[in-house]
């Protein structure tokens, strides 16, 4: 996107990429249908951003979610507002766009150098790559970093510019995993069964904080959106404690009064599951984890009365004992911290250089809000570099 903007101006652009090929982290992201952006107004899409809003506020309102489908379209990729408020290609995939504006970046005069891999500056102040014939140093007028977080390294980002930036006295956040699943100690016979079944339509509360959505239980823990809109407590709580209590209520839409009611009735000679099932129109996956959590105060579930029932179906506890590894995490938290940036998106210890991305100092929910936050920095650190250069 910074390419895009230098290029625009007449500048004399080269992108270098450590990975064989543009884009494989914008490609895995449409492997979900690529949630461009969310349709929200911009005051509540700017809240999702909470504590990094501030550092935000000014690229977006300059590249915002309007401008970014506009800027689809013109690529041959119009889009869509889903039911949930998420906006899309009409594609529903990566590819299609990426290709696109690899052709228009190319028409632009933007030159691409592939397994370039940037490993900081020599003594003259060139960036120094190392590349499949060895190190090479590069003069430049002015350099836009766009490096990533260190989530799916594989794809390229894998957090090896901190190191180098820390060097040059440059306050960095810990690069910590966001849009995370979470480790529980599952039974086997829960987990046996119901690895990979869904929990849908439940509400997840930590502390204050109550996200409605789905989860996926997986071998080792639980995932999925709901998780990921509150990782970031979750996570905190887990790193902070060792630990983090997440209730999940199966049937948030009915309440105490309401599932006693419907708990009280004659089992007859149905199974618990069955009663459960047909009375409070709970999942397997569902009344499984209320086993859980009866074996884990040292009850059966059997034994529950009506009442009881009724405050578990709403009020599940589930122990975190730990978060996923980064590598496998759908975005970062950490990076490099926005004091350290001026209002160009410039690197106040190194002028002349800017950075951009999942690499700086934010995270935000699943939803379209970690690819508008990347266009729009993208786009404000190529307006910055176009500032520097007229200057220089």
């Amino acid at each position: 996107m910074a390419a895009e903007v230098l290029a625009q101006d007449g500048a004399r652009v080269t992108v270098y990429d450590a990975m064989p090929s543009a884009g494989r982290k914008f490609l895995m992201a449409g492997r979900g249908g690529l949630n461009l952006t969310h349709s929200e107004p911009l005051r509540e899409f700017m809240a999702r951003y909470r504590e990094a809003a501030p550092g935000l506020q000014a690229a977006i309102e300059a590249f915002p979610p309007d401008a970014l489908r506009a800027w689809s379209e013109a690529l041959g990729e119009p889009t869509f507002v889903g039911s949930s408020g998420r906006v899309f290609p009409k594609a529903f995939k990566a590819s299609p766009l990426l290709r696109a504006w690899l052709r228009r970046l190319d028409s632009a005069g933007v030159r691409f150098a592939f397994r370039h891999r940037w490993t900081g500056w020599d003594a003259e102040g060139r960036l120094q790559f190392q590349t499949p014939d060895g190190t090479v140093a590069i003069g430049a007028g002015a350099t836009a970093l766009a490096l990533g977080g260190a989530s799916w390294p594989r794809l390229g980002s894998d957090g090896g510019w901190v190191d180098i930036l820390a060097a040059k006295g440059i306050a960095i956040s810990k690069l910590r995993p966001a849009n995370s699943g979470f480790t529980v100690a599952w039974s086997e016979l829960f987990r046996g069964r119901f690895e990979g079944q869904p929990l849908k339509g439940v509400a997840l509360t930590i502390g204050a904080h109550t996200v409605r959505g789905e989860a996926m239980i997986t071998r080792g823990g639980i995932e999925g959106g709901a998780i990921y809109a509150l990782s970031a407590e979750l996570r905190e709580a887990v790193l902070g404690l060792g630990q983090a209590k997440l209730t999940i209520a199966l049937r948030p839409d009915l309440d105490a009064a309401g599932l006693t009611t419907r708990l009280s009735g004659t089992r007859g000679k149905q199974s618990l599951a069955n009663f459960l099932r047909k009375a409070a129109q709970l999942s397997p996956v569902g009344i499984g984890l209320m086993q859980e959590a009866a074996i884990a105060s040292g009850r059966q579930l059997a034994s529950f009365s009506p009442p009881e029932l009724a405050h578990l179906v709403n009020a599940i506890p589930v122990q975190l004992t730990g978060v996923a590894p980064i590598d496998r995490a759908i975005s970062t938290a950490g990076g490099v911290a926005f004091d350290e940036l001026d209002d160009q998106f410039m690197l106040r210890r190194i002028p002349g250089v800017f950075a951009a991305g999942e690499m700086l100092d934010w995270e935000a929910p699943t939803g379209g809000y970690l690819l508008q936050a990347s266009f729009a920095t993208g786009a404000a650190a190529g307006r910055g570099v176009l500032s520097w250069l007229k200057k220089s």
